[in-house]
């Protein structure tokens, strides 16, 4: 289960909040960022950090002046995770043509939602 403390973490206007599920499983509480300002924004500004941010469509991120590395997740059109990797601050991802959303995550939360290359996820 996410971390109490991100839960409380409110959607802006342009975010809606909503539950993650990885492989059948419920993990807790996701921002789904559709609007352009709502992805260009991604994690920077926010605090705490929300527990998991799902960018769509989006095919790389960055990590311009963010202070805390990210877990990252590029998901394919049926929500199947095609790569993992972590974010540190100030770098930023190649653009994946395979991916049609991106999973954000604070560093160490993937294994603790089981999620890995080859993960089912979706938002409900």
């Amino acid at each position: 289960m996410l971390t109490p403390v991100n839960a409380h973490v409110q959607a802006s206007p342009s975010d809606s909040a909503r539950t993650l599920v990885v492989d059948g499983r419920a993990v807790g509480p996701v921002l789904h960022a559709r609007t352009w300002w709502a992805r260009s924004r991604g994690m920077l500004l926010r605090q705490p950090l929300p527990a998991a941010l799902w960018l769509e469509p989006c095919s790389s991120v960055h990590g311009v002046g963010m202070s805390a590395a990210l877990d990252v997740a590029f998901l394919a059109e049926d929500g199947q995770v095609i790569d993992v990797t972590v974010l540190r601050p100030w770098r930023l991802t190649s653009p994946r043509q395979d991916a049609r959303a991106v999973l954000e995550a604070p560093a160490g939360s993937f294994p603790g939602w089981g999620l890995s290359v080859g993960s089912l996820v979706r938002l409900a």
